[in-house]
C-alpha cells in the first residue's frame, strides 16, 4: 500500500528516473544498488560522482518498481530530497558527521519520527498520531547524517496481534513477499526491512525483535542482521511488546554495514532506563565505546572457542538436509579460520525451555502496560486508543483491518491475564527464563566450555537468547536447491518452504558481546560471500547511472 498523501511527490521522483533510465551507459564507477555498500557509496559521494539527492531518487525509484510487488515500504519521507541536499551542502563545504553522512536508510514502521511519516505497527487505529520527538534510534541516525527514506511493513503489532495472520501482513501495509521465490513468507516481523535491505532499496535497514523478528527475516532474505542485547540501543518511543525482550537492531547486505549502523545507535538515553545497564555508559567504568567497524576483520576467529549446542539444532531431515550440510561445511570454514569447534555444548535445560510457557507469560505481562505507556506519549490520538483494550476494540470494529479473517488471539491472552509486570506470578515467570536461557541454556554452555560464542542455523538461534536480552548475528548461510518441495505456511497465503529461499548462519554469546560476534561474522562472510551467489527472482533495474545529471 502506498498512502496516498506522499504518493504525487514520489512518483514524479519515479518519472524524473524512469524518463532518463538507459540513456546512460551502464559504468563500473558507480556502484550497483543490489550490493552497495556503504564504503562504497561513501567514496562515490566524496568524489562527486553522485550526490546524496541522486542516491534519494534511485532509491526511490528502486522501491516504486517493487513496491506493488512485494509491499515492503509502507511510506516515503517526502523530507528526504530537502534532507539530502543539505547533507550534500554540508560535504560540499567539507563537513561531514561521520561514515553515514548522506546514506538513505529505511525503518521498521513501528519506530516513531517526528516528522510527516506515520508510525503505526501495521495498524490503522494509529495512522495520523503524532509523537513528541523522533525515537531515540532514529534521532541517533538524524545525527549521524543518515537520510530517513521511509518507513518499512512489518507484520502487523510486530507480530503480536494474531494466530491466524501471516508474517508480513499489516492491515496498513498489506502483505509484504520475499524476492527470492514468487510469493515468499518474508518472515516477520521486521519483514518490510529484511526485504528492503535484500533489494538494494537503501543502505540498510532497523528492524526490531521480541524473539526471532530481525534473525529470521534477515536469514530468509539473504542479509545480515544483528539482535543487540537488551539494552544497548533504545526502545523510547518504539511501539513495545516487552521491555524485557524488545531490542533495536541493524540489519544490511554484510557484516560491516551492519556494524556501521549499530556504532550509530547505541548507547544510554534518559528515556530508556534499560540502557543505563550497558558496561561503558557509567560515568565509573573505564571502558569506551566498542568499535563495532573495527572489529570486522580475517583474524577475528583465530584462537575462539565456538561450541555448537547439538540438541537445540534438532534432528536432520529430508527437508532440512540442504541446512544441516551447509551449516556443517560452516563448521569447517570456522576451523580454517582458527577457531576451535567444540562439539555438544547443549544447552542442560533444553527441554525444560521448549515446554515452558514462561516467555508467553513475560511478554502478555508486559505488553499492557507497555502498549499503555507509549500511547500516552502521543502528542495527537485520532482514534483515542489508550490501553490494549481500545486497541482491540478498534482493531475488532474497522473493516481495513480484516477482522475476524485475522484474529485478535495475542490481544486476547495478554488481555486475559489477571496479573501485570509488577506481580509476583510475572517475576516467577521471568526468573524461569533467566534460568532456561541463563544457567540451563546459553550462558551455562559459554561458562561450562569456556566458550566465546555459540554457532547454530540462524533458524534454531533466536529464543535462547530472546528470554535473557542475549545478542545474536545472523548471516548468509546459503539457499534452499531448485528441487526443493514447495510448502505453504499455515493460512495458505505464502510459500514458506520453496527453492531458492535463503537461510543463514547464527552466532550467539554473552550480554553485550556483539563486537565479538560482529567479528566472527564478519570473518566467515569474507570466507564465503554466499550473499552474492544467491540471487532474487525480482530485482529493480534502476541505478545511480540513470540518474546522476539528470
Amino acid at each position: 500500500m502506498v498512502p496516498a498523501w506522499y504518493l504525487a511527490k514520489a512518483l514524479a521522483a519515479f518519472a524524473l528516473v524512469t524518463s532518463v533510465h538507459g540513456q546512460y551507459g551502464k559504468s563500473a564507477d558507480l556502484p550497483l544498488l543490489l550490493d552497495a555498500t556503504a564504503e562504497e557509496l561513501t567514496a562515490g559521494l566524496d568524489a562527486g560522482d553522485f550526490t546524496s539527492v541522486d542516491l534519494v531518487h534511485a532509491y526511490v525509484g528502486r522501491i516504486l518498481q517493487v513496491n506493488s510487488t512485494l509491499h515492503m515500504v509502507t511510506e516515503i519521507n517526502p523530507d528526504a530530497w530537502k534532507i539530502a541536499k543539505e547533507l550534500d551542502e554540508e560535504r560540499a563545504c567539507g563537513k561531514t558527521r561521520g561514515p553515514l553522512h548522506g546514506l538513505p536508510i529505511l525503518i521498521k514502521n513501528n519506530i516513531a519520527t517526528a516528522d510527516q511519516m506515520n508510525n503505526t505497527a501495521g495498524s490503522w487505529s494509529l495512522v495520523g498520531a503524532r509523537v513528541p520527538r523522533d525515537a531515540t534510534v532514529a534521532a541517533k541516525l538524524r545525527a549521524a547524517g543518515a537520510i530517513l527514506l521511509g518507513k518499512a511493513n512489518l507484520s502487523q503489532w510486530a507480530n503480536f496481534r494474531s494466530g491466524n495472520s501471516s508474517n508480513g501482513w499489516s492491515a496498513y501495509g498489506g502483505q509484504t513477499y520475499g524476492a527470492y521465490y514468487p510469493g515468499q513468507d518474508p518472515s516477520g516481523s521486521s519483514s518490510g526491512s529484511g526485504v528492503s535491505a535484500s533489494l538494494g532499496l537503501a543502505f540498510g535497514t532497523l528492524g526490531t525483535e521480541t524473539d526471532g523478528s530481525i534473525l529470521s527475516p534477515s536469514q530468509l532474505n539473504n542479509i545480515v542482521g544483528l539482535k543487540p542485547t537488551v539494552g544497548l540501543t533504545s526502545r523510547s518511543l518504539v511501539i513495545p511488546i516487552s521491555e524485557h525482550q524488545d531490542s533495536v537492531g541493524p540489519m544490511a547486505r554484510t557484516v560491516k554495514d551492519v556494524a556501521y549502523i549499530l556504532q550509530a545507535i547505541v548507547g544510554p538515553d534518559r528515556y530508556d532506563n534499560y540502557t543505563s545497564a550497558i558496561p561503558w555508559a557509567s560515568k565509573a567504568s573505564n571502558n569506551s565505546i566498542p568499535d563495532y567497524v573495527a572489529a570486522c576483520t580475517l583474524d577475528a576467529l583465530r584462537g575462539k572457542r565456538i561450541g555448537v549446542p547439538r540438541n537445540a539444532i534438532g534432528s536432520r531431515t529430508n527437508a532440512s538436509a540442504p541446512i544441516f550440510d551447509a551449516f556443517e561445511a560452516a563448521l569447517g570454514v570456522l576451523r580454517e579460520a582458527g577457531a576451535t569447534v567444540v562439539e555438544n555444548t547443549n544447552y542442560t535445560a533444553y527441554t525444560e525451555y521448549l515446554n515452558s510457557t514462561a516467555e508467553g507469560t513475560v511478554l502478555d505481562g508486559d505488553f499492557k502496560p507497555n502498549l499503555a505507556a507509549y500511547l500516552s506519549q502521543l502528542t495527537f490520538n485520532p482514534q483515542g486508543v489508550k490501553t490494549l483494550k481500545d486497541v482491540r476494540n478498534f482493531t475488532r470494529t474497522f473493516p481495513l483491518e480484516e477482522y475476524p479473517s485475522r484474529d485478535t488471539a495475542s490481544f486476547d491472552e495478554a488481555l486475559s491475564l489477571n496479573f501485570s509486570n509488577t506481580d509476583y506470578e510475572f517475576w516467577a515467570a521471568y526468573q524461569k527464563d533467566l534460568y532456561l536461557g541463563g544457567e540451563g541454556g546459553l550462558l551455562g554452555a559459554l561458562s561450562r566450555h569456556d566458550l566465546d560464542a555459540v554457532v547454530l542455523p540462524s533458524r534454531s538461534a533466536s529464543g535462547i537468547s530472546a528470554i535473557i536480552g542475549a545478542p545474536v548475528i545472523s548471516v548468509p548461510l546459503g539457499a534452499l536447491p531448485p528441487n526443493t518441495t514447495v510448502v505453504k505456511n499455515e493460512r495458505g497465503t505464502l510459500n514458506a518452504t520453496a527453492p531458492n529461499i535463503p537461510f543463514g548462519l547464527a552466532f550467539a554469546g554473552a550480554h553485550w558481546s556483539e563486537a565479538n560476534l560482529i567479528g566472527f561474522a564478519y570473518a566467515f562472510e569474507q570466507r564465503t560471500n554466499v550473499r552474492r551467489k544467491v540471487k532474487p527472482y525480482i530485482e529493480p533495474s534502476i541505478e545511480l547511472v540513470d540518474v546522476v545529471g539528470a
